[in-house]
Parts: structure tokens; C-alpha cells; sequence
């Protein structure tokens, strides 16, 4: 299994790119965010891959950060979604997007990514709520460290691709289960105060949560 590579940017097209690794190229396909944000080609690059064996087929996809690799396994896992449907949701979403999504049952979001209908986005909300907590827990993790052997090839640092980390959600998560809420209530609430104050700390996502967990009335 292929987890990571580290290599060369040696060509970029419109679904993936061409990664140098000691003189064997890999074609990994991404989604257009991470296309988006990667370095120019010539440069060095770092991914964490997935890897998809079938019959009469080999296909590496490539992610920033280990917490949207992971979305991504959750994602095919779900009947009738595929590789290319995970790539459009996670593109237009984002691994932070897709986890408030989620956690929120907000089908509409996810359906607004390309090619995924309603019965699709709401199967992948039905099918994977239970998962968000852990996943908003997990948070974003840094890109994958240079190459061994890249200094000698006179490759350039790798540039750092853009990651959303989520330490306060994972914090406000954390809180929120100590004091006895349900896995989902908390991801859900935390999700939605996260929403509304996309800067707030752990401190203030927990007063958050805490007022959208209250008894109406």
C-alpha cells in the first residue's frame, strides 16, 4: 500500500499531476482544491495517497493532510460512492466542510458538490453521522515532510499546502463528552457554533455549544 509521496511536481493537468519519486513517476489524481494548492511544477511536493486496486485498474488519489485522506475512505465506503464523487465533495467542501456537514445532516451542502444528488447526499449523511465526531476530533494534520534524498536532487523545499487545523473544535468536542453529551449532539453543536464563529477558541465553542445543547423553553 502506498500511504505517502514525496517527490518532484513533473506535470499538472486537470484531474492530477505527475509526481517524480528517484526517477518513477506516479499519476495521482486530486480534487481541485488540492490542485489548487500545490506548489509550481519543478518544485517538490509531498502527498498522502490512497490507493485503489481493481480488477484491470491501478489509481493513486493524492490528499494534503491525513484527516482528508481519511474522509476520503469514509466517503467510498458509502454505496454508490465512488472515488471521482469523494474527490467533487471534498473539493467543494473541504475535509472541515464535509465534517460540519456531516455532523450538522446538512444534505444540501453536500449535495452541492458536482456530480452527487440528493439521494446520494443524503445517503452519505445518514451513513456516515455517527463518524463526524471522530473525524472533527482528528483535525487537520501538516503535509507530509520533504523527501529523503530531495536536497541531493536539488529539489526546493516542499511548499507547504494550505491545512485547516481544527485543535479548538477537537477541544470543545473533548469538553463536551467529559460533561456526558452524545457523540453526535456535541459534533453537531460544536459544528454549528464553529459555523457561526469560524475564529472562535475552544473556550467560546464550548459556551456555544453549551447554549444550542440547553433545554428550550
Amino acid at each position: 500500500m502506498i500511504g505517502r509521496l514525496s517527490g518532484r511536481l513533473d506535470h499538472r493537468a486537470a484531474d492530477h499531476v505527475l509526481i517524480d519519486v528517484r526517477g518513477v513517476g506516479y499519476i495521482v489524481y486530486c480534487s481541485e482544491r488540492t490542485l489548487s494548492g500545490l506548489p509550481r511544477v519543478g518544485e517538490a511536493v509531498s502527498l498522502f495517497t490512497d490507493l485503489v486496486v481493481r480488477e484491470d485498474l491501478l489509481q493513486l488519489f493524492g490528499f494534503p493532510s491525513l484527516a482528508e485522506k481519511e474522509w476520503h475512505r469514509l466517503l467510498i465506503s458509502v454505496q454508490g460512492v465512488g472515488a471521482k464523487a469523494s474527490l467533487a465533495i471534498l473539493g467543494a467542501l473541504g475535509p472541515d466542510g464535509v465534517s460540519r456537514a456531516i455532523a450538522l445532516g446538512d444534505w444540501n451542502a453536500v449535495k452541492a458538490a458536482k456530480g452527487i444528488g440528493p439521494k446520494i447526499a443524503q445517503r452519505i449523511v445518514l451513513d456516515l453521522k455517527d463518524k463526524a465526531p471522530a473525524m472533527m476530533a482528528m483535525g487537520g494534520v501538516a503535509a507530509a515532510p520533504q523527501a529523503p534524498g530531495a536536497e541531493e536532487a536539488d529539489a526546493p523545499a516542499p511548499q507547504a499546502v494550505a491545512i485547516t487545523d481544527a485543535p479548538a473544535q477537537a477541544g470543545a468536542l473533548s469538553a463536551l463528552a467529559n460533561l456526558g453529551y452524545a457523540p453526535g449532539e456535541a459534533a453537531a453543536a460544536v459544528a454549528e457554533a464553529a459555523a457561526a464563529a469560524p475564529d472562535a477558541g475552544e473556550a467560546g465553542l464550548i459556551r456555544a455549544a453549551l447554549r444550542l445543547l440547553a433545554p428550550k423553553g
